[in-house]
């Protein structure tokens, strides 16, 4: 499937789940806090901006944020909330579209990355970010760790989430490195709907050499936006690189 194909209208209005989800407070407050922090007094570029579930609320605590995002409809989903002149959006892939300017900050989050199918275009989205921050800037992703660990020998399928009225579940090419995530929303009914996305998922040091091919170090490494510590049992991470080149 290609990325049009998923990001379409009917996805980009069902996208927003206000108050709930990764719209819940307890999610997108610290998510905000901790990148205003990171950006301090210079502006944010977000890659794959999406509806402006983060840039939007990053914008209104003060730091002027740009965008990047493939999807028309997800787009026209943001500009209900801020018009261009508030958060300029350049049309176009995270790995090769630039937007004017430089940043002290750009980030992607919510396995947004991982949209990129190929290494390749992974390796290249870190140095297309490497050319928007300004000298020691930051680039920082989110990103969860795959969870090969779970698959029994044989199984190419886990259920990620389960509840009433939807069921989630991965299906892993591990030859490939490819997921797929299947997203089933149902009711009483005998009726049921089925979206489904596929990623390349990266491993946490997989993500560290392509940084260093971009010409970023590792500044830090968190469980969450809170800044819980990484371990191994850690179901995803926020990774912070700095540009090395200053």
């Amino acid at each position: 499937m290609r990325q049009d194909e998923i990001w379409d209208a009917d996805t980009a209005r069902r996208y927003d789940t206000p108050g709930v989800g990764m719209f819940a407070d307890d999610v997108l407050g610290p998510t905000v806090a901790r990148l205003a922090e990171l950006a301090g007094d210079g502006a944010a570029l977000e890659f794959a901006i999406g509806t402006g579930r983060v840039a939007v609320p990053l914008a209104r605590r003060g730091v002027p944020v740009t965008g990047i995002e493939l999807s028309r409809p997800m787009l026209a989903e943001l500009r209900r909330k801020a018009d261009e002149a508030t958060i300029p959006v350049v049309v176009g892939d995270m790995a090769t579209a630039e937007a004017p300017g430089r940043f002290a900050l750009v980030y992607v989050v919510f396995n947004s990355i991982s949209n990129l199918l190929t290494q390749a275009e992974q390796v290249a989205c870190f140095r297309n970010a490497a050319r928007h921050v300004v000298p020691r800037g930051r680039f920082v992703v989110e990103l969860g760790v795959p969870e090969l660990r779970k698959l029994p020998p044989g199984q190419t399928a886990l259920v990620f989430h389960d509840e009433p009225g939807y069921l989630g579940v991965d299906t892993y090419d591990v030859l490939n490195q490819q997921l797929v995530s299947h997203h089933v929303t149902y009711d009483d009914s005998r009726q049921g709907r089925v979206s489904r996305s596929p990623q390349r998922y990266i491993w946490p040091s997989e993500l560290d050499l392509m940084a260093q091919l971009a010409g970023f170090d590792l500044e830090t490494r968190h469980a969450d936006w809170h800044g819980a510590p990484f371990t191994a049992e850690s179901p995803s991470h926020v990774s912070v690189y700095r540009l090395a080149n200053a």
